[in-house]
């Protein structure tokens, strides 16, 4: 069997197109919107002006697509205002001009070849497949995928005629939006009239690209994917809980197909909307084990750590170490805090060599860090504690001394210096143990 998601409960799209215009009043959209439309009115003409309009166009657009991923990933609620502004997913409105300039070459190489008869058909099936084009886009940020006309076709066909209900929806509201947009430019002062016509022509694309989502949500069978509802406006609690049943049932039964690339993409996936999962992670991290998916597990390896280290497996955090270090010889990590964690961890359990190898060099890498003083303090009891060394030990109390005198560490350095002096291991001076 395999799961259908809510596709053969979604309500079709020409029964909610009021929801598709209340779609863009939300407050994020709305902020977004009032963001890219009042600012260029208000900057100057000049070149700092073009460029901040510029960037604002880009992130404008960039959260367009955004929406139509969101809404064919079940979310009918719009997504957060920090997607249009985040550093990562700008690429999408380059790879959309690509395509454009690639549909204008393929129409120009038709009139060379075939005359204008052969440049008309091939003009039409672009206008016609253009909203395809844009949801394959979205969806999967191939430029190939999205310029291939089997591809296009193939996709149409899946949907059927609703494609073509939708598409002269499509149209009806560009010619609304111009109309209006017409109609402020004529009748109001050209300052005002300019945001009336921007704030209308961004509605509108909201309203169009959450219908294109929509369009996908509504067809994932035939599409090939599987969403649920997201978003429980009537708030039943049960909801979230039922998805995590689902997705464990749709790992446990391609785990048993031996379908290893499909679970590992349902847990990508799961772990791109809950990054901090430990269950996810937990998954993951036994699928790649198991796999011996080297390359995986140095592209997740940060979060795997994290949930090793909270999960007190030092063995589990060795043997990944070990993989990391082969894949990049004199491997360490760039998050001090990690570092940190990580590295008591094996030096609890014993693990020295391993602890100090996480820590190499922290008196330069973590020289800014506030957890400088902490890793150069654990270097020097894994040393003196762990290895017998108490003049490197002692060397690295007192860079402590040096270096982090605003740390609370820097207090207790007395005591540590005292018992790196008569040899006796480094505790801190707030730990006692009770005797019988």
């Amino acid at each position: 069997m395999r799961y259908l998601g809510a596709a053969t409960e979604v309500v079709p799209f020409w029964n909610r197109l009021s929801a598709f215009f209340r779609y863009p009043f939300h407050m994020d959209p709305l902020i977004v919107i009032a963001i890219c439309t009042l600012v260029p009115a208000l900057l100057g003409r000049n070149l700092i002006g073009l460029l901040i309009t510029l960037m604002l166009l880009l992130a404008l657009f960039k959260y367009t697509y955004t929406v139509i991923r969101h809404t064919a990933e079940g979310h009918m609620k719009p997504p957060p205002l920090a997607t249009a502004f985040s550093g990562s997913g700008f690429a999408i409105v380059i790879l959309q001009l690509v395509v454009f300039a690639l549909m204008g070459g393929l129409i120009f190489s038709a009139g060379v070849v075939g005359g204008p008869f052969l440049a008309m058909l091939a003009m039409a099936f672009v206008v016609l497949a253009l909203p395809a084009s844009i949801m394959v886009l979205a969806m999967e940020h191939s430029v190939s995928a999205a310029v291939n006309p089997m591809n296009l076709a193939l996709m149409i066909s899946r949907i059927g005629w609703p494609y073509f209900l939708l598409y002269g929806y499509i149209v009806l509201l560009t010619l609304a939006s111009g109309a209006a947009q017409d109609f402020a430019v004529n009748h109001f002062e050209p300052g005002l009239a300019q945001v009336i016509a921007g704030f209308l022509n961004s509605t509108f694309t909201l309203v169009l690209f959450h219908m294109l989502g929509y369009l996908l949500f509504q067809y994932q069978e035939e599409l090939g994917f599987a969403s649920d509802l997201q978003d429980s406006p009537d708030g039943d609690p049960d909801g979230p809980r039922d998805r995590i049943r689902r997705i464990d049932a749709d790992i446990d039964i391609n785990l048993k197909d031996g379908n290893y690339d499909r679970v590992l993409v349902i847990l990508q996936d799961s772990l791109q909307r809950e990054p901090a999962n430990t269950h996810r992670l937990g998954q993951l991290y036994r699928l790649l084990s198991a796999r011996h998916d080297t390359v995986e597990l140095y592209r997740y390896h940060p979060r795997l750590l994290g949930w090793l280290a909270s999960c007190n497996d030092a063995e589990g955090l060795v043997e990944l170490l070990a993989i990391l270090e082969k894949l990049e010889p004199g491997f360490h990590l760039e998050d001090a805090e990690l570092s940190v964690r990580c590295a008591r961890l094996l030096y609890q359990h014993g693990e020295y060599r391993g602890a100090l190898r996480l820590l190499r060099d922290c008196h330069k890498r973590f020289a800014d860090h506030e957890q400088l003083a902490p890793a150069c303090l654990l270097v020097a009891q894994t040393l003196a504690n762990g290895l017998d060394q108490w003049e490197k030990a002692t060397a690295y109390l007192n860079f402590i001394g040096k270096r982090c005198q605003g740390h609370p560490i820097h207090d207790q350095l007395d005591t540590y210096l005292a018992q790196a002096a008569s040899r006796k291991p480094l505790k801190s001076p707030r730990a006692s143990v009770d005797t019988p």
